[in-house]
């Protein structure tokens, strides 16, 4: 049997291992980034276009390459930051591996431009599809500026999976934030299409964070600081009131590097326990130091999953230190143990013995004599009950028996019908309430029973995609226009929907970088309801990322109809259920909500004779 098994070509190589590395644009920012704070760079510029598809650089002024160096930079498993083995159990640089160049300079136009501190000239070096096209020397400035181009070129399947540039531009943010936040000290720039988006100069932790998620965000952070021998914990965490349904300003680093651990997010949520309402979510900016042989970032290329040794210990230790923080600076409820004066035993009666306390009872008390005074003035009482009958007068009315009140109703509501099969033609649609939930009505059949908050999102859906579709929703003007505020990204979905959301009904004023004005809005938000309809939209958007029109535009629906629709436990008079009903049954599919589920079942007559039998 002839040989099978042969080695890989390198390029065939470094595509597979791009595929673990560059999933996205962002994969590529993410890389470069920390190649470029690896260098020792105190100033990083990122320049995008086209959400990364078209170009992503990476200028920084570190300590540059030979061309040696250089061209050795983009061999698989090339690094300068690890020489052994154990040299992975005591890292404190980001890129390790000597995967990322190799494998981005296989599925895309790579150019670099480095020069060290100590030559004159740099070097000068464009690949293709791992492949050297050229090798020069140039004149540049000191550092590295790399380029990449027209990412999976090579790969059209890869590339076709690829989202719209608006949400690979989000991923791109995400992943700067990150960078950013884990280097405060460091000035980034960022640059999307030829615009600003950020210009943050080197700051301390805090500032960083008011610099990237708006000056609001100053007021809604409480700091937290616990040093102890197994780890270091310091940061802030967000007050309870500004929780979010969305899941975004939530941040881990470990060593100064971002990492992901639903574990110790378990932790923060556990000391958050009852401060904040079900179904939303504590903002954190979280840092933590331990012993680097303590912590292995090496089980994932990604290096955003990490494994410590003693996750236990870390659990408890950062979930006492934030609740220690919520109730150092009173932002969680505590025992007030001050004194109170009215319960202090007055100084008299310091020495005095306990005595039972006596009651003097007045036997010839009558509340029936004409006239009486008191009988410590010495005047003597004379009982007196005459008269008593007069406080009766006027009480004679007859209290109808309650038991009977109630049967005689019951009896006044029979109706035969239900056995005999005859129904007149003047009957009547009812209905009633079941547990705050449930709408109950009749039918010719036997029973009809809604679930009402699923029953109004199907109304709204449908109501929310004809006015998005024909574009003649109804809004409401407002007195007095809301400004909101929301993060750079948060924004940027706002921008990305604003059209539909005006075909709903929206009506926006200016939006800034960080605040949104709104003058209007349609017939069935409230004023109050603003704010949360906007935290959801985002919430469901950031969650899903959709970008194609129609997904847009049914995401949209769905989010105002489950927002906006009646909730178990609200009390609906008659004519409300009655309407919920008809507008329920006018609808195109009304068995179903927008998320699938059954809004209302049916009970035949036959259903219900089998439970008595």
């Amino acid at each position: 049997m002839a040989d099978i098994i042969r080695l890989l070509p390198d390029h065939v190589a470094n595509q597979i291992a791009a595929g673990e590395v560059v999933q996205r644009p962002a994969s590529v920012v993410k890389e470069l980034l920390e190649n470029a704070i690896d260098a020792q760079s105190t100033d990083i510029k990122l320049i995008v276009k086209d959400g990364g598809k078209t170009l992503i650089q990476v200028v920084d002024n570190g300590i540059g390459m030979s061309d040696t160096d250089a061209r050795l930079s983009f061999e698989r498993h090339a690094t300068s930051k690890i020489q052994k083995a154990e040299d992975l159990f005591n890292l404190h640089t980001k890129g390790f591996r000597g995967e990322a160049l190799a494998s981005i300079a296989a599925i895309a136009h790579v150019e670099m431009m480095t020069r060290t501190e100590d030559e004159e000239v740099g070097t000068h070096i464009k690949i293709e599809g791992s492949k050297i096209i050229s090798q020069e020397v140039a004149v540049v400035p000191k550092g590295t500026s790399m380029m990449v181009k027209n990412l999976f070129f090579n790969i059209p399947a890869r590339r076709n999976f690829l989202k719209s540039d608006q949400v690979e531009f989000r991923h791109i943010t995400d992943e700067f934030h990150r960078v950013a936040l884990a280097h405060p000290q460091i000035s980034f720039s960022f640059y999307n299409n030829g615009s600003d988006v950020f210009n943050l100069p080197g700051n301390d932790f805090k500032k960083r964070i008011v610099q990237i998620f708006g000056r609001k965000t100053n007021e809604k952070l409480v700091p937290i600081n616990e040093d102890t021998n197994v780890v270091r914990i310091s940061g802030y965490i967000q007050k309870p009131e500004f929780a979010k349904k969305s899941r975004g300003e939530q941040f881990f680093f470990a060593n100064n590097r971002f990492i992901k651990s639903p574990y110790l997010h378990h932790a923060v949520l556990g000391a958050f326990e009852g401060l904040i309402k079900p179904g939303t979510h504590p903002g954190y900016f979280i840092c933590l130091e331990v012993d680097p042989a303590t912590i292995d970032i090496n089980i994932h290329p990604t290096k955003t999953e990490v494994k410590f040794d003693d996750e236990h210990t870390l659990y408890a230790y950062l979930k006492s230190t934030i609740k220690h923080s919520l109730g150092q600076f009173n932002v969680a409820p505590s025992l007030d143990f001050e004194k109170d004066q009215n319960l202090e035993t007055p100084y008299n009666f310091k020495d005095k013995a306990v005595s039972m306390p006596g009651i003097s009872v007045d036997a010839d008390f009558n509340p029936f004599q004409k006239s009486r005074t008191a009988k410590a003035v010495g005047y003597s009482k004379q009982p007196n009950a005459q008269g008593w009958e007069n406080m009766y007068q006027g009480l004679e009315r007859k209290v109808p028996n309650r038991e009977s009140s109630i049967l005689e109703m019951e009896s006044e509501g029979f109706n035969s019908s239900i056995f005999d099969g005859t129904e007149t033609q003047d009957t009547v649609t009812t209905t009633f309430q079941l547990r705050k939930k449930y709408i109950v009505s009749t039918i010719k059949s036997g029973m009809l029973i809604i679930n009402q908050s699923r029953a109004h999102q199907r109304v709204l859906y449908e109501g929310f995609l004809k006015n998005i579709t024909i574009k003649e929703a109804v809004s409401q003007q407002l007195l007095f226009p809301l400004t909101l505020n929301f993060t750079h990204g948060e924004i940027s979905i706002l921008r990305e929907i604003k059209e539909s959301l005006c075909a709903v009904g929206f009506v926006f004023g200016d939006i800034t970088h960080e605040t949104v004005e709104i003058k209007g809005v349609p017939v069935v938000v409230t004023e109050s309801e603003v704010q949360m309809v906007m935290e959801q939209l985002i919430s469901d958007f950031q969650m899903e990322a959709l970008e194609d029109s129609f997904s847009q535009v049914d995401m949209l629906a769905k989010t105002l109809s489950k927002t906006l629709s009646v909730k178990t436990g609200e009390i609906l008079d008659e004519r409300s259920q009655l309407g919920l009903v008809n507008d329920l049954f006018a609808c195109k599919e009304s068995a179903l909500s927008p998320f699938n589920k059954r809004t209302y079942i049916t009970l035949t007559e036959n259903d219900i004779d089998r439970k008595f039998i």
